[in-house]
């Protein structure tokens, strides 16, 4: 059974700043580089990053030792980064994964793994904290139940052919979630449960967080 990741490294980090979020340090150590270490175990074969082509030298210095490590070059949007990631190299599975967040832990990783090859199609979960409402203008138009919200992470696993085919039928589309694309038409998608601590970077702020967990 192969089992490959997909890493997503292909934005400009246009809400961070001047520099890109991947290559910011935590405790001297790239956040692009805890997310690749996060996944770099037996379970998996091979870890495809799909870069920003102004980042790519950059990785490619990072993780010249890593063997498993395959860097290729994204696309202009986050779907069109997976796909190519997709076509690059096949597996029996696949886990599609934000480069930006570093905080993922192994247990969850193996959780995704086992629970995808009877599922087919699974995504990390949180429950929503918050009450969530709908607004139109300033004016509340609706409450929505909580019990029934969650909020979507990364990891995505999918069976490689299923996501392989959601790809394909909906090539050229603006879909910024895997999980979302497969709902679309259709497929069943299930949950695995996440940790609040996974969180993505997408901030200055969100690099204080993150050294606070990791330390």
């Amino acid at each position: 059974m192969v089992v490959n990741v997909i890493i997503t490294a292909g934005g400009t980090s246009s809400r961070f700043g001047q520099s890109n979020k991947l290559l910011e340090k935590i405790n001297e150590k790239e956040v692009i580089k805890y997310t690749v270490d996060a996944f770099d175990f037996d379970k998996i074969d091979k870890i495809i990053i799909c870069a920003n082509p102004a980042i790519k030298s950059e990785l490619t210095e990072i993780f010249k030792g890593y063997g498993k490590v395959e860097i290729i070059e994204g696309g202009a949007t986050r779907q069109e980064s997976v796909f190519k990631g997709l076509k690059h190299r096949s597996a029996d599975y696949v886990l599609i994964h934000d480069g930006a967040r570093p905080l993922i832990s192994r247990e969850i990783i193996e959780k995704c793994i086992e629970k995808v090859k009877t599922c087919r199609a699974v995504s990390v979960m949180t429950k929503t904290t918050d009450t969530i409402k709908i607004v139109e203008g300033d004016r509340i138009i609706q409450t929505l139940d909580r019990s029934k919200l969650y909020n979507t992470q990364t990891p995505q696993a999918f069976e490689y052919d299923l996501i392989l085919d959601v790809h394909k039928k909906l090539q050229g589309e603006s879909f910024t979630d895997d999980a979302g694309m497969a709902e679309f038409l259709g497929e069943e998608v299930f949950t695995v449960e996440g940790n609040y601590t996974n969180i993505k970077i997408t901030t200055p702020n969100d690099i204080d967080l993150a050294k606070v967990y990791i330390n």
